[in-house]
């Protein structure tokens, strides 16, 4: 979206024209009529933001920018890509995202508050599969990005399912919620663009129930010197191109690339679960580890 200047109350016709006569005195100076019909720009709604995205714009790389500026960057990107987004999941996938998730809330457990927390729940999709299988738990979805929510608001309407799910506009390093109040909490391609990531791991392990799980679901680069040529070339060639069809916001999903190579091997990332209080955490690589679930549990009283 072109972001737009306005340097006065005048069209640059009449600008022009004050130009000329400042410089040509002795000419008549016309009546400004035409400022009559200027009509006043509507005031905004209330929430609704400007994108900063300008076309073709290109994202820093992650490690060259601060934390400040990541968050910033992720709060633009998922704004501008919200219209798309189900849909390219799907299609870059081949739609093993929806494989992916349906693992992830095959493995998971509710024994005492039948709650389940979503971190950066997008557009719900892992919120809606959970609540579709498990028909009595209630699941709470929290993201930072209204645009995404109110996307996933438009998907719970459709699907009869407002009454199970309630979404939220929250950080998940302040997750507005007392301790103990989940007895799961799951993020699904999510913490890679959180820069405090051992941050979030231990508000989210605060808030769940002793004996509870913390899952996370994220894709990895893989490791494997038959597997690493293939995936660098769909990430970092293939995907750009696609995106540039596809995509109201093709730089996205650079971003998306450069965010997965910098994300921890699964080794270091089950040691940073450790490291927060989580415990008996268990890796599962899928699709030829393109994507890992982890998944943990706070230790019981």
């Amino acid at each position: 979206r072109r972001a737009h200047s306005h340097t006065g109350a005048l069209p640059a016709t009449w600008s022009q024209i004050d130009n000329f006569l400042l410089r040509n005195p002795d000419r008549p100076k016309k009546r400004r009529t035409q400022n009559k019909t200027l009509k006043p720009r509507k005031p905004e709604q209330e929430g609704q933001k400007r994108s900063l995205h300008m076309p073709g714009k290109r994202y820093p790389p992650v490690k060259g920018v601060s934390q400040t500026q990541q968050v910033g960057m992720v709060r633009e990107i998922f704004s501008t890509i919200t219209s798309k987004y189900d849909v390219l999941n799907h299609l870059l996938s081949l739609r093993r995202d929806v494989a992916w998730r349906r693992f992830c809330v095959r493995r998971m457990s509710f024994f005492k508050t039948n709650r389940l927390l979503d971190v950066a729940t997008g557009t719900g999709d892992l919120a809606i599969e959970a609540a579709r299988r498990y028909p009595r738990i209630h699941v709470s979805g929290l993201d930072f990005v209204r645009e995404m929510l109110d996307q996933g608001k438009k998907k719970l309407r459709e699907r009869h399912l407002s009454g199970r799910i309630t979404f939220l506009k929250g950080d998940a390093l302040h997750l507005p919620f007392p301790a103990e109040s989940f007895d799961t909490i799951a993020i699904a391609f999510g913490i890679r663009n959180i820069p405090e990531k051992a941050r979030a791991l231990r508000e989210m392990a605060r808030v769940v129930a002793p004996g509870g799980q913390v899952m996370v679901l994220e894709f990895n680069f893989p490791r494997t010197p038959l597997f690493r040529p293939a995936y660098y070339v769909y990430l970092n060639i293939l995907l750009p191109l696609l995106a540039r069809v596809l995509s109201p916001n093709p730089e996205a999903y650079a971003y998306l690339a450069d965010s997965i190579m910098n994300f921890p091997s699964p080794e270091a990332f089950k040691t940073m679960m450790e490291q927060a209080g989580i415990v008996e955490v268990e890796v599962y690589r899928l699709t030829l580890g393109i994507t890992c679930l982890y998944v943990g549990k706070i230790p019981a009283d």
